[in-house]
């Protein structure tokens, strides 16, 4: 089987890469002709050059596979109007599925975000959870998941083999920026003044590759599947981060509704002035928010997921892998 990745030199698309060659998929690394090829040295692949703002290139990259995976969906990093935010979105989006269409892939996975979901009422989220209109929350990052989540599950609905996979909050290798992994790094290095409480479910990366493989090849086109780890809590997370980096506990918390001041204040003061990016971005807060438990039962029962590695062994790796990478000091 072929298997395209789009996104597989971050993270997760890297962990989805190393699943799929355990299981003998010959993998073709779908990038940017920009990309750190560097990051994937350890991957056996085909490589070809496509970009999601570009339909053209996308069909020619997805031509004689069998499968793709877009793990680079994407997200808002600086600040930019909202209108320009879901324009972007939509168009990668299209072009993605479209591309499916038009390429013939028998199986498609869009790696989504939880924050598609609102809050459950009582217990934990789960898959059933939808806004039957675009969520009140103007954030743009909810915004533009909430978009092309919808997208996803339209197109199924017209016949598109397209699976949803969404993973939580993940820590491992290769998360080079880092992304999730930023709260690790600044823990270790201590230079993070205060957290946001909150709940939270944490995956080991390489689990969250397994899992959305298995989304991949099982999964009910138009179906989503959360990929999850363990629930847990921001204290009990900060507190297990800073035994493992061996540095004092850090104590303080920041109230959510101060956080949202200082994150609109960072942007308007970069928008103005430019200068270095918030610190303290909509798209951080959004995430903060929306933080809640999960129920991982649908993707137990239908694709026989189920996680292997505990909170504490998924800091230790990717806390070696940052030291490893001199992330951390």
């Amino acid at each position: 089987m072929k298997l395209g990745i789009i996104g597989g030199t971050g993270m997760l698309g890297h962990h989805l890469a190393i699943a799929a060659q355990l299981r003998q998929y010959k993998v073709t690394i779908i990038h940017r002709a920009s990309s750190d090829l560097s990051r994937i040295a350890d991957l056996t692949y085909d490589g070809r050059v496509a970009d999601l703002n570009d339909r053209g290139s996308l069909i020619r990259a997805m031509e004689g596979l069998d499968m793709v995976a877009n793990c680079a969906a994407y997200y808002p990093t600086l600040p930019k109007p909202l209108s320009q935010e879901i324009k972007t979105a939509r168009l990668q989006m299209q072009f993605f599925l479209d591309s499916v269409k038009e390429a013939g892939i028998k199986r498609a996975l869009y790696l989504g975000g939880a924050i598609a979901m609102p809050r459950a009422k009582t217990g934990p989220g789960h898959e059933e959870l939808y806004y039957n209109q675009p969520p009140e929350n103007p954030a743009p990052y909810v915004q533009v998941k909430w978009l092309m989540d919808k997208m996803a599950r339209d197109a199924a609905a017209e016949g598109l083999p397209v699976v949803i996979g969404i993973p939580p909050m993940t820590f491992g290798e290769y998360d080079y920026g880092p992304t999730t992994g930023r709260l690790i790094v600044d823990l270790a290095n201590q230079t993070l003044p205060a957290y946001v409480k909150g709940d939270r479910n944490v995956v080991y990366a390489r689990d969250a590759g397994r899992g959305l493989l298995l989304a991949l090849e099982k999964g009910r086109f138009g179906q989503r599947y959360l990929i999850t780890g363990q629930n847990t809590t921001t204290e009990d997370l900060v507190a297990a981060i800073c035994k493992q980096a061996e540095v004092p506990l850090l104590t303080k918390t920041l109230p959510l509704g101060l956080a949202r001041v200082i994150s609109k204040f960072q942007e308007i003061r970069y928008t103005l002035l430019k200068g270095n990016p918030p610190t303290l971005s909509s798209t951080a807060i959004a995430v903060l928010a929306g933080g809640q438990h999960l129920d991982g039962t649908k993707a137990k029962t239908e694709l026989g997921y189920e996680p292997d590695l505990t909170i504490e062994e998924a800091i230790q790796r990717a806390h070696k892998w940052f030291i490893q990478e001199k992330y951390i000091h």
